[in-house]
């Protein structure tokens, strides 16, 4: 079922030119993948059923419609008219500020002999479609009909997970509307024997349609890579590409992404690599973009849910470690810390779910789990907060001599449903955690994908998980345990000391990486350079102030200053380093052009009032 809103029903008209409907195709059984081009086996093609289009019961008689369609770019003939871009909006009814369709460039060579080659992208309706495994709604959907991969903007509640996996940037989400919504393959056109409304309307003929792996008119190559291009292997893309003219050995993006590709002397292939021409390389803070940004409900969420994890975790097997004191703790302050660890906890999930672009439907989280690691994150984090609220429920009753004579079976009942409350936030707890880091391990944005990430969030884990204890239960029995104290240094000071690891690494091997990730590692040093090594400043001297407390201890009115003073250090260093965790990442996309799709103008908009005007194509507030 296509959007109402975005897709038209689209009748044949009379005039139609000859160039506007699709070719009869000779395709090969297999695509370049060794994936099969057919969809569905020959004996049920018969029953073939309707796409249901704004009501449409009536079926398509194309031959070819069980068969695995794509675009085909020819660059050498590409003038960057916009017109497959204009088409396409106007199809499908988009607002200025978004596009299904977008039209790049990368530049190369110098005055006279300057080479220019245009990219035109949409949805690449791949064979590994990596939107539909991250979408936790379900809302997209791979069709036997043509190989199109929808998505249906009523299921959608507005995470944009499927905007972070997507190597394209093909899926769009408008914040205006509070949802995604994406290139549908114009299949309304399709079951008219007719090509896409962008292909169509490409005045140079460099845009064309069809069946995938067959060779279009007036077509030679059917390569799966360009210079601007990300890897194939990532989702296997149904799109194909000819580019034959000469080009320079580098070409250059216009975009604000400090990109270049060099072409490769052995395969004759361009790889990306970072361009520091184009870039400045003096350190700043620009802390104001730093906790501004559009992910600061995920840097509440994941700070707090993993601190509450970590410190259920310690409590729950603290004593087993040899760490008694945390778990003794508790005993003694249990309603304030446990009242507390929920409060901190609520008010992460809350944010979190405020942030959707439509948070009343938060519920439709659960419904992938078997394919999207989000699904599994929200189902695990779930569970683990109904069993935690229930063993602080239940175990309350149970330490203040409430309802303890009830017994089933010579089983004290309250006993039992303690225990079980506390298994069920266990498993959802490591459960939870898991997804949380793998959800993150996304190919597209090479700088989250990395282990670091797991030691990051596994740090917060330790550092918050036992200073939160000690801090809260400190609070409540206004004395300083000495015990505590120490225990907590130890584990604090192991969690920061996995985290300097992982940063390290991470940053030997963003080093290293030739594209993206190099260039999140020279921005981190540079446009955010400052706020970098303040992080990494803290992160030292917090070290060596935990490991000083784990062997001295802290004792008196001065002690109690010396660990307001290192826990606000402790806040300070993980809010930067979480901000700078989502704001340095760079996904894999195409390039984009000096005004569209351009990172750099659409903060300048915002920053002058041009995103005012409508016709900028900029919103206000954040994408």
């Amino acid at each position: 079922m296509l959007d109402k809103t975005t897709s038209k029903k689209y009748f044949l008209r009379d005039d139609e030119q000859e160039y506007a409907f699709l070719s009869d195709a000779n395709a090969p059984k297999k695509n370049r993948y060794g994936n099969s081009i057919e969809l569905i086996e020959e004996t049920n093609k018969l029953a073939g059923k309707s796409l249901n289009i704004n009501g449409d019961s009536s079926v398509s008689a194309n031959p070819d419609r069980y068969k695995q369609h794509g675009f085909y770019f020819n660059a050498d003939n590409c003038i960057s008219c916009h017109a497959c871009e204009s088409a396409c909006s106007e199809k499908n009814d988009l607002p200025p500020h978004l596009a299904y369709r977008a039209v790049g460039y990368v530049e190369g060579g110098s005055y006279p002999s300057y080479t220019r080659l245009n990219i035109s992208m949409a949805c690449n309706h791949c064979d590994d479609p990596v939107c539909l495994k991250g979408c936790p709604t379900r809302a997209y959907t791979k069709f036997a009909e043509y190989g199109a991969v929808l998505q249906d903007p009523d299921i959608c509640f507005g995470c944009g997970y499927c905007t972070w996996v997507c190597p394209y940037n093909a899926p769009q989400l408008d914040m205006t509307k509070g949802h995604v919504h994406k290139c549908n393959m114009c299949v309304d056109r399709l079951e008219q024997g007719l090509k896409p409304a962008c292909t169509s309307a490409c005045l140079a003929g460099a845009l064309d349609f069809g069946v995938t792996e067959t060779t279009p008119e007036n077509r030679q190559q059917l390569k799966t890579q360009i210079p601007g291009f990300p890897t194939p292997e990532i989702t296997k893309p149904n799109i194909r590409f000819q580019q034959t003219n000469s080009l320079p050995n580098e070409m250059k993006r216009t975009d604000s992404v400090p990109l270049k590709y060099r072409r490769d002397g052995t395969a004759g292939e361009f790889e990306a690599e970072l361009d520091t021409s184009k870039a400045d390389t003096n350190k700043y803070w620009n802390l104001k973009k730093l906790l501004s940004s559009h992910e600061n409900a995920h840097i509440i969420f994941t700070l707090t849910s993993q601190s509450v994890i970590g410190a259920f975790m310690l409590l729950m097997f603290g004593a087993d470690i040899g760490l008694a004191s945390l778990t003794n703790s508790f005993v003694n302050s249990f309603i304030p810390v446990m009242a507390t660890l929920l409060i901190i906890f609520s008010i992460g999930m809350v944010k979190l779910n405020l942030h959707l672009g439509k948070p009343q439907r938060f519920y439709r989280g659960f419904n992938n789990w078997r394919l999207s690691p989000l699904s599994r994150e929200i189902a695990g984090v779930t569970l683990f907060f109904m069993g935690f609220a229930g063993f602080a429920l239940f175990a309350g009753l149970s330490q203040y001599g409430l309802f303890t004579t009830v017994e089933l079976f010579s089983f004290n009942v309250l006993n039992v449903v303690t225990t079980i409350s506390a298994a069920i936030a266990v498993l959802g707890g490591v459960v939870g955690l898991y997804y949380m880091i793998k959800l993150y391990l996304i190919p597209a944005r090479p700088y989250w994908n990395h282990w670091q990430t797991a030691t990051s969030f596994i740090s917060t884990a330790l550092v918050f998980g036992a200073v939160s204890i000690a801090v809260i239960s400190s609070i409540a029995t206004a004395t300083l345990d000495s015990s505590l104290v120490s225990q907590t240094a130890l584990v604090a000071l192991a969690g920061l000391v996995l985290e300097g690891i992982g940063l390290l690494a991470h940053a030997r091997d963003l080093k290293k990486h030739k594209g993206e990730g190099a260039v999140s590692h020279f921005e981190q040093t540079t446009r955010y350079g400052k706020s970098y090594w303040l992080r990494n400043g803290l992160l030292l001297i917090n070290m060596i102030a935990l490991a000083v407390i784990a062997v001295l201890g802290l004792n008196g009115l001065s002690g109690v200053l010396i660990g307001l003073v290192l826990f606000s250090s402790l806040v300070v260093s993980a809010v930067i380093s979480r901000a700078l965790f989502y704001v340095l990442v760079i996904p894999t996309t195409m390039p984009g052009a000096f005004f569209w799709r351009n990172k750099g103008f659409q903060e300048h908009a915002r920053e002058t009032g041009l995103a005012e005007m409508q016709q900028v194509g900029v919103l206000p507030g954040h994408h």
